[in-house]
């Protein structure tokens, strides 16, 4: 069994509590990116988002600590699939927030590093 990537979905990063309008100014004044305020839904943990090409940039403010939230999200085609791929490696899984129309989860590579995998739904 194995897991079948079909997209990069979106990367966010962190930035220091208290600077969002800095990032505003930066990403979508400088870097000219639509900020995107209104999608039926509130934004998770206070994200600020942008429309990147074919892609979002997920921008979320986080205190500095070792295991960061900062990550890239892959759009696979079979989120199960992907969680028994997970689960037979002993490798922990965390559901994350309900965001409509996708599934997801994330663990964590050898590294510490944050992955999230997305399941588009409906």
């Amino acid at each position: 069994m194995k897991i079948t990537f079909k997209r990069l979905d979106h990367i966010m990063l962190c930035i220091p509590p208290g600077t969002e309008q800095q990032a505003r100014e930066f990403y979508g004044g400088v870097l000219g990116l639509e900020e995107l305020n209104d999608l039926g839904y509130p934004l998770p943990n206070g994200a600020i988002w942008f429309q990147m090409g074919d892609i979002q940039l997920h921008i979320r403010a986080e205190a500095v600590h070792d295991m960061s939230q900062r990550h890239p999200a892959f759009e696979v085609a079979d989120l199960e699939a992907a969680r028994a791929v997970m689960e037979q490696h002993g490798i922990p899984v965390k559901n994350e927030s309900k965001i409509p129309d996708r599934n997801r989860f994330s663990f964590r590579d050898p590294f510490g590093n944050r992955i999230e995998l997305i399941e588009m739904i409906g």
